[in-house]
């Protein structure tokens, strides 16, 4: 995900491909049981019926093209009328879907993509020529497509269609995590040669019945889906942009499913028995971005001292409404990868003001940036402000546009609120923390560690390549530009007779809105 789009979470726009499997019980089920659990218990799954699902919409100009996706609506129903190569599990490592498995050469720039059988809703078969031209539509320079920045590796020129069900794609540099491109937010396999989507075919678990955009989407079963028909007979997608008209039609019976609730709404009805709250856990990052090229925070003892001015429990609380876990620096928390051995960081004033004092910056003076951009912003740089005026720093509160935030703090100021969606831990590295990165909001610009992700994409063992991710992460736990407080929980709701939605799904990975496992009780 790119920073920009995670600016625009709270008006509907998605949380990247992207977005952890944390230990946290479900609210909305009995004590000590999940809505997995729960599942369990009512028995088999019962087929029939027409669930409705209620999210936020984009409006009149709304597309059923599946590249051109952004909002979560987008990718929701996307997800129901189309299949990617592969898809993320809970902890971002991707999942075969449409490949039924993949291969590198021994140096890791081509790589076989083995089709699993599978059709298309008019019976023609999925093929590799469908893949290439689906790849192809996204990459074309004159579009702007979401998924063409993660296809940049593939030299697609070059690509081919070894036959009908196995694909060859030529990279043009060695990348060991390559499936993680197959799963990347919007990449979608279509027919070749589509070029309209007003009546879109794909080959996903539903097919289209009909379209009116900015209002609703109603699909049908699809009885021949590879992986087996859903349980439903119809899935209706409806819009409802403002929350509480989410919240009152759920609770007034016109929908089943309701996505993105706010912490507060939460816990107004949690237990209460009229609708099931569901969490998923890690499916956003929290945090501050420190401009490491610039004063002060060019002096990494400054970074260090803001690590241990921040106490997290308290952002968590405050500003999330206790609604996720706390973080420790690091992006991807429960991801595959992450450095989950380093010790948790704690609020350490004492320890934060000897590090200022050493580094010249006593009565330090910034300016912290932010915007209604995103739940939580303005709650934790108020949160934050407070803590770091004990350690002696004066922080001053700039509150920006939030239509222009993202765009506004890539390159401006020193200091700022942040949040990003779940992507895998190396998607996080390669856009944000290498010299060429084009969303690199920290300005963390080290040729050693762009030397040492290019040598973990080099290595094929898996061993070795973790210890090369923990190698970066323990460097920028000890002196990054990230200063991460917290991650976030997604909030969805269900009428109390939905059954088979996961609970361990961060939002936009494979088991989120996946209504092709759910049904009606």
């Amino acid at each position: 995900m790119n920073h920009s789009s995670s600016g625009l979470a709270r008006r509907g726009f998605i949380l990247a491909t992207g977005a952890t499997a944390l230990a946290l019980t479900a609210a909305g089920c009995g004590p000590g049981t999940t809505p997995d659990a729960e599942n369990a218990a009512a028995g088999p799954p019962r087929r029939g019926g027409r669930l409705r699902a209620a999210f936020a919409g984009g409006g009149v100009s709304e597309t059923l093209d599946p590249h051109a996706a952004s909002l979560f609506v987008d990718a929701a129903r996307a997800k129901a009328l189309f299949d990617k190569l592969a898809d993320f599990g809970a902890d971002l490592a991707p999942v075969p879907r449409l490949a039924e498995r993949w291969e590198p050469n021994a140096t890791l720039d081509t790589w076989r993509i083995t089709l699993r059988k599978a059709a298309f809703h008019d019976g023609r078969p999925v093929t590799a020529e469908d893949v290439l031209y689906s790849y192809r539509r996204i990459a074309d320079p004159k579009g702007t497509f979401r998924a063409k920045a993660s296809l940049e590796p593939v030299d697609l020129a070059a690509s081919r269609a070894v036959d009908a069900s196995t694909v060859e794609f030529r990279l043009k540099r060695p990348y060991a995590e390559f499936p993680n491109v197959l799963a990347a937010f919007g990449a979608y396999i279509v027919p070749k040669d589509a070029a309209s989507f007003d009546r879109p075919i794909g080959s996903g678990p539903f097919t289209f019945v009909s379209f009116k955009p900015g209002s609703s989407l109603l699909l049908k079963r699809n009885d021949a889906y590879w992986e087996g028909a859903p349980h439903l007979d119809e899935l209706e997608f409806v819009v409802a942009s403002e929350e509480s008209a989410r919240v009152s039609a759920l609770l007034g019976g016109q929908v089943e499913y309701a996505h993105e609730l706010t912490p507060a709404s939460a816990r107004t009805h949690q237990g209460k028995g009229r609708i099931e709250i569901i969490r998923l856990p890690g499916s956003a990052m929290q945090g501050f971005v420190m401009k490491t090229d610039r004063p002060p925070f060019d002096d990494k003892r400054v970074r260090q001292a803001f690590f241990l001015i921040a106490d997290r429990r308290e952002l968590v609380d405050g500003a999330l409404s206790g609604a996720g876990e706390v973080g420790n620096d690091l992006f991807g928390k429960g991801y595959r990868y992450y450095a989950a051995g380093l010790p948790q960081r704690t609020q350490d004033l004492d320890r934060a003001r000897a590090l200022l004092k050493e580094a010249g910056a006593e009565g330090l003076k910034v300016t912290l940036d932010t915007a209604p951009a995103a739940t939580g912003f303005i709650e934790a740089a108020g949160i934050f402000k407070e803590q770091a005026a004990k350690a002696g720093v004066t922080v001053e509160v700039k509150v920006g546009n939030k239509d222009t935030y993202w765009k506004d703090i890539l390159d401006s100021g020193t200091f700022a609120s942040y949040r990003s969606g779940a992507m895998p831990i190396e998607s996080h590295v390669s856009q944000r923390l290498l010299t060429g990165s084009t969303t690199n909001a920290t300005k963390w610009q080290h040729k050693d560690f762009d030397d040492l992700y290019q040598q973990a994409q080099s290595t094929r063992d898996e061993k070795q390549r973790a210890a090369l991710h923990e190698r970066m992460q323990r460097r920028l736990h000890d002196e990054g530009g990230f200063l991460i407080w917290g991650f976030a929980d997604w909030i969805v709701a269900t009428a109390p007779k939905v059954r088979g939605v996961s609970d361990q799904a961060p939002a936009n990975t494979l088991d989120w809105a996946r209504f092709d496992k759910t049904w009606l009780a």
